[in-house]
């Protein structure tokens, strides 16, 4: 939720990433009926004791014994309520196998994608981690509408990389199956995302007055009950969420993938540049539960092996 913006995402240079099978999330609608459990609880957390990498943490962390996670839990599979009303998706089992190693129980807290790094800088977080890219003009503090200086900025661990794509209603995908389809057209996405930073730069260069329509929301599930309805010609979201909504909606008889995934980048973890001891433990965590197979267990669980990473880099957006 993005791209710095799922989706979540910011607009850098266009580049097509691999083109994932949707059937390569087929396993997760089973995941839904059988259901995991709430990543907010403190049930598969070690304790501090015997956490491996617990005295790499800031001593008021290791005492508190959890680290505030900001989030918008509602971009599926990365993050989501399940129908028990538990947090569930990618980034709660990620929590939840770096909590094992830091001794900590990783907490997500829910809030809107657009004010997660707003959160970070007010304190109310110690991490966001949301389906963010990872991004200079994040890491540097410059607002991605205006281009002004709006704070410190944020350090990322990068922990999974996802490209953004197109979908429609299926069977009706009006030619469309690039960015450029689009003028003339109506396109609904998540408020401060890739997709919708794309939209919008992909408006501009429309010619004969034939623009982007562009809608709006809070969050991806409202833009996909827009398209649903027959509100708009196309939705756009990272691909992971996209190929999900693919998969599920309407038991796979609502929408369908056009076109390929572009702007290849970065998930990370943001951490504030005030606080490197909690970026470098996280990095650490991470590292470790690449090594032991946690994380592999973790991308293959959801369907999602094509953006593995393969080790903890620290702000590797551009």
């Amino acid at each position: 939720m993005t791209a710095s913006s799922i989706c979540r995402r910011t607009v850098g240079k266009s580049a097509k990433s691999r083109m994932a099978a949707v059937g390569t999330i087929a396993v997760v609608g089973s995941l839904l009926l059988s259901g995991c459990g709430d990543q907010t609880n403190d049930k598969g957390s070690d304790s501090v004791s015997n956490a491996p990498l617990a005295d790499k943490l800031p001593k008021d962390i290791r005492d508190a014994g959890v680290i505030k996670v900001g989030s918008d839990i509602a971009y599926p599979p990365v993050e989501f309520k399940d129908k028990s009303g538990d947090t569930v998706g990618i980034d709660p089992d990620l929590g939840e196998a770096l909590g094992k190693q830091l001794g900590v129980r990783f907490e997500f807290e829910n809030g809107t994608f657009d004010t997660l790094l707003g959160g970070l800088r007010s304190k109310r977080y110690q991490v966001a981690m949301s389906a963010m890219t990872d991004t200079k003009n994040r890491q540097e503090g410059v607002d991605e509408e205006t281009g002004k200086k709006v704070g410190d900025g944020v350090d990322f661990i990068d922990y999974f990389t996802a490209g953004v794509s197109i979908y429609t209603k299926k069977g009706d995908d009006q030619g469309i199956k690039t960015w450029a389809d689009l003028c003339g057209k109506k396109i609904v996405v998540q408020r401060g995302t890739v997709s919708h930073d794309l939209a919008k730069a992909e408006s501009k260069k429309c010619k004969g007055g034939k623009k982007i329509a562009i809608e709006q929301f809070d969050n991806d599930q409202q833009a996909q009950t827009r398209l649903r309805s027959g509100g708009a010609d196309a939705g756009s979201s990272d691909f992971p969420v996209a190929a999900y909504a693919v998969k599920t909606s309407g038991g796979g008889k609502d929408f369908e993938l056009v076109g390929e995934q572009v702007e290849a980048a970065p998930y990370g973890i943001a951490v504030s540049k005030k606080n490197p001891e909690l970026r470098d433990a996280i990095q650490a965590a991470l590292d470790a539960i690449i090594k032991n197979g946690d994380y592999e267990k973790i991308i293959k669980k959801w369907g999602v092996e094509d953006g593995a990473v393969e080790k903890a880099v620290i702000n590797g957006g551009k």
